[in-house]
């Protein structure tokens, strides 16, 4: 049995089994630390006690992932973890805000003209992509190549219609080699072809621009400012507009992040068994590679070649969807309001020294004034953080504060489910979600929505919210009110 020990409201910790070392910081009420179940336990102390891993931290949407929880932040200066990136290599999410009033879309049918008009553009489900719709936007080799391998430049957000100043509100537009360069990741996308590891690399590059299955979606907002004047002075430099149409994404990397991911396991699990090395915990899921070998820097490419393919995913999502609504309702304007990841690992500074931080299903929150944001447009502020709950209970738009420096300066990705997809599916009843939706007045594009997403399958979002804001790691600036879903209701592929 693992007992997390209290320190504050939200704040507790979890020991190791004999005290070896640094025990695992949990974030979460009274409420959400019952909601953890014995094997996203285990899974955090196996984590921590990995080679290298000298952090770790259990956020309040944590639950039992691969290898590593979904919901934890995982940092060591030695060592390269995949598991704990997952295999949808950088999901994230980006919020566009639009210049739209909320009566603009009150009539259900501008809406049921919004959701043909951006499903025509943006396919979603398992293998779709840009053949699968009449308005997408053609991606070929000679773009698709630089998009993957340097991400989010000019020649290619031009080449794609995507407005290049949206670069500047990414948490990461581009992302390089091993060695810090453009070639090395080049180079491996060579070898990557050559050994034929992606024989459909073009049907791949045909997925830029779409959603995918799952848990992904698209969903209409209504952004609603806190009114504090601390909130909208932030939101103003946000660029949130109070009373106004936004657009939430949530998607990945798509089938080629998931080639590149399942290749790496398979390339360090065979690694583990011609070296004779244990996997930690007994668990292959948990495989990994120390920094500075041909293994690690063999990750790092792949890592970031999945991370480029997401980032000009996002950005061209938010293109077709401010076209959408440009043929809707003409002369409509859009902002990117930010982009950023949560399956991740980056290079930061982490007590004093060079670590990787890799996010599972967790977020970075950096406060005004840190280093790392210095020549961006939130130097002053801090960032915008994008967590998503449900539509029936909203999402949000959050601020980090000072004590975000206690979880690596990060917070959790969303609700997190509560359920597993089979259980809610035999739990839930589709009767009553569907009536949930038609109650607050939220269109989708499925005919049923899908029942292993409904909002109950997930943890309490208010609760959720309140462990953030209790632990002192972020405040709320906006809510975002749902008003239509773009979802997939074929089977889940996350």
């Amino acid at each position: 049995m693992h007992t997390i020990h209290k320190t504050d409201e939200a704040l507790g910790f979890l020991a190791l089994p004999g005290d070896k070392g640094k025990p695992i910081t949990v974030v979460g009420t009274d409420a959400i630390r019952d909601s953890f179940d014995a094997t996203c336990l285990q899974q955090a102390i196996n984590s921590r006690m990995a080679p290298g891993v000298t952090d770790l931290v259990l956020n309040p949407d944590a639950h039992a992932g691969y290898g590593a929880p979904v919901g934890c932040v995982m940092i060591s200066p030695t060592h390269i973890y995949p598991g704990p990136v997952g295999v949808d290599i950088k999901c994230s999410m980006s919020l566009l805000q639009l210049d739209i009033p909320e009566d603009a879309i009150k009539d259900k049918q501008t809406r049921r003209a919004l959701i043909d008009a951006i499903i025509q553009r943006t396919p979603t489900g398992a293998g779709k992509g840009q053949r699968s719709v009449k308005k997408a936007r053609h991606v070929d080799e000679l773009i698709g190549v630089p998009a993957v391998t340097e991400g989010a430049t000019r020649r290619v957000c031009e080449a794609l219609g995507i407005p290049p100043e949206w670069a500047f509100r990414c948490e990461d537009s581009t992302h390089v080699g091993h060695d810090g360069t453009y070639d090395a990741l080049r180079s491996r996308l060579d070898w990557i072809l050559a050994q034929g590891r992606i024989r459909n690399f073009v049907d791949k590059l045909g997925q830029l621009g779409s959603y995918g299955g799952g848990n992904h979606f698209g969903e209409c907002e209504i952004t609603r400012v806190t009114d504090r004047p601390w909130a909208r002075e932030t939101a103003k430099s946000f660029g949130l507009r109070d009373g106004k149409v936004s657009f939430l994404s949530h998607c990945g990397s798509r089938g080629f992040g998931n080639l590149l991911a399942q290749g790496q396991f398979q390339d360090l699990e065979n690694k583990f068994r011609t070296w004779g090395t244990p996997f930690p915990a007994d668990d292959k899921q948990l495989v990994y590679a120390p920094l500075g070998t041909p293994e690690a820097n063999a990750y790092i490419d792949d890592m970031s070649l999945g991370a480029n393919f997401a980032t000009v995913n996002h950005l061209l999502i938010n293109a077709l969807v401010l076209e959408a609504f440009q043929e809707v309702l003409p002369g409509a304007k859009g902002q990117l309001v930010y982009f950023i990841s949560h399956n991740i690992a980056r290079e930061e500074i982490v007590d004093n020294r060079k670590s990787w931080v890799h996010r599972k299903g967790a977020t970075r929150a950096i406060p005004g004034g840190h280093f790392s944001l210095a020549g961006t447009p939130f130097e002053k502020t801090g960032h915008p953080i994008l967590l998503p709950g449900n539509p029936r209970d909203g999402s949000v738009v959050m601020v980090a504060r000072a004590g975000a420096e206690r979880t690596a300066y990060s917070v959790n990705h969303g609700a997190g489910r509560c359920m597993g997809r089979k259980h809610a599916a035999r739990t839930l009843n589709q009767v009553a979600v569907d009536a949930d939706f038609d109650h607050d007045d939220i269109l989708s594009n499925c005919r049923k929505y899908p029942i292993d997403e409904a909002p109950d399958a997930y943890k309490s979002f208010p609760e959720v919210l309140r462990s953030v804001e209790s632990a002192g790691l972020a405040e709320t600036v906006a809510s975002l009110k749902a008003r239509f879903v773009i979802k997939d209701e074929t089977a889940a592929d996350d």
